[in-house]
């Protein structure tokens, strides 16, 4: 979500407003944010940000190739957290247009619970949209928009 606010909208994602929008009232059980550290970036300010509205911070570093590429990625680690809560949850709610997750939310959906997606219109798959019980686009409501011209 960080990169396509930035890249869409050349603007920051409001964490506070969307965690706000997706409980809508109800029991929060866990907000799970899934973060790829680079030793370029210094992140600190922004996860105690996370960390100080209510999210829990799943992160691993970004791995880098011999051929001078990186990877860095959750759908696994999302997918796996998503599964091992299922039973306990009547919701989840995935913040990611990714189609990458079309099975997963096919297989919550079939063990009964409500899959609820929220993205950017922008950077969204058509297959994750008709595959969730509910999406939701972010709007301009959940941009930080830059004070600096």
């Amino acid at each position: 979500m960080f990169y396509s606010a930035r890249y869409l909208y050349q603007a920051k994602v409001n964490f506070a407003t969307l965690l706000e929008d997706i409980t809508k009232g109800r029991e929060l059980i866990r907000a799970l944010a899934y973060v790829v550290q680079s030793p370029d970036i210094d992140q600190t300010g922004f996860l105690t940000a996370l960390k100080g509205i209510g999210y829990e911070i799943r992160s691993k570093e970004l791995r880098k190739r011999a051929d001078g590429s990186a990877k860095g990625d959750w759908d696994m680690g999302l997918a796996i957290d998503a599964i091992s809560m299922q039973e306990r949850l009547d919701v989840i709610c995935i913040v990611s247009g990714d189609g990458d997750f079309v099975d997963l939310v096919n297989m919550l959906r079939a063990n009964g619970v409500k899959v609820e997606v929220y993205s950017f219109p922008g950077s969204t798959s058509d297959l994750i949209i008709e595959a969730a019980t509910e999406y939701s686009p972010l709007s301009e409501r959940h941009l930080i928009r830059s004070e600096r011209g």
